[in-house]
């Protein structure tokens, strides 16, 4: 099949590039034209030490195959110093990729500050500092594509990852929000869940399941939001092993009580069942959703 989303003339910078689902990106977006930034701070997957190895072997291999490559290895806490490598090299940045990531799994009641603010400033205070670097110059140039890499456990919760799954679920405002934000200037934000074989899910599954789990799956999707002509925006997809997955909210058509009588517990407890009934459900997309039937109980029409 012929490529058709093409990246010639365009800057693209990839977060924790070194490894796994970043080096994927990397490699797909080199091949079809792309000027990459590949950062990667070469720690550990708990967040330890430091090496350029990672950054500058995947900016090798680029190279060889043809590609443009250069390599940064600034924390993403530094998010400036990734962007100026950038700007430095290319003048210009067209898509971010946040996909840096590492783990410090525990059970809540054994998790301790530290495993706590890794996980934060790694995953979504890095994603901040990089995209708040990018983001005037998305807006001087009218365009901009944007993926933040959230996790299943940020969408549903997993045991031993209270700080994990904290950090992924803040991504998915944090997301939607630089959609809104972005749309009248050309930018647009998305998310991606992937479940891949990575060094952060090696640990955690069996051998064959990782090999199962390419990263290679994951990247085309990837690809696909960041095209110049995508529209998809604000959206959240699942994605791995070859199945990939657009989610959104489904709600309840709820209960409504009088709001100008008083409102008890009781009262609650007693339309619990019509509360959860899910059988005719809306799919609400924005803020204004949420506003419909709290004015609308108010008898207020919006």
């Amino acid at each position: 099949m012929t490529d058709t989303m093409r990246f010639d003339g365009k800057v693209v910078v990839i977060t924790g590039a070194g490894a796994g689902l970043g080096r994927s990106h990397a490699l797909e977006f080199a091949r079809r034209g792309a000027q990459v930034v590949v950062n990667d701070l070469g720690g550990g997957g708990h967040g330890e030490g430091k090496s350029s190895e990672a950054a500058d072997s995947v900016v090798a291999e680029i190279v060889a195959a043809g590609g443009e490559a250069v390599a940064n290895y600034d924390s993403v806490e530094d998010g400036e110093a990734i962007i100026r490598t950038a700007m430095d090299n290319y003048d210009r940045v067209d898509v971010v990729v946040n996909n840096a990531g590492i783990l410090r799994d525990a059970s809540f009641a054994k998790m301790t500050d530290e495993d706590w603010d890794l996980i934060y400033r790694v995953h979504a205070l890095g994603a901040y500092k990089v995209t708040k670097a990018a983001w005037p110059i998305m807006l001087e140039q009218g365009y901009g594509r944007i993926v933040n890499t959230a996790s299943a456990a940020g969408i549903y919760g997993n045991f031993g990852q209270a700080n994990y799954s904290f950090a992924k679920r803040g991504l998915i405002g944090f997301t939607n929000t630089l959609a809104i934000e972005g749309a009248r200037k050309g930018i647009k934000a998305n998310v991606v869940a992937p479940v891949a074989g990575s060094r952060l899910t090696e640990t955690i599954l069996p051998e064959e399941v990782v090999a199962a789990l390419k990263p290679e799956f994951v990247t085309p999707l990837v690809v696909k939001l960041c095209a110049e002509e995508s529209e998809e925006n604000g959206s959240l997809f699942e994605v791995g092993a070859g199945w990939v997955s657009k989610l959104r909210w489904e709600r309840s058509q709820g209960a409504c009580f009088d709001p100008k009588a008083e409102l008890s517990a009781e009262a609650i407890d007693a339309a619990w069942e019509q509360i959860g009934d899910f059988s005719d459900a809306q799919h609400p997309i924005s803020i204004q959703d949420t506003f419909g039937p709290v004015f609308g109980n108010l008898g207020i029409k919006l």
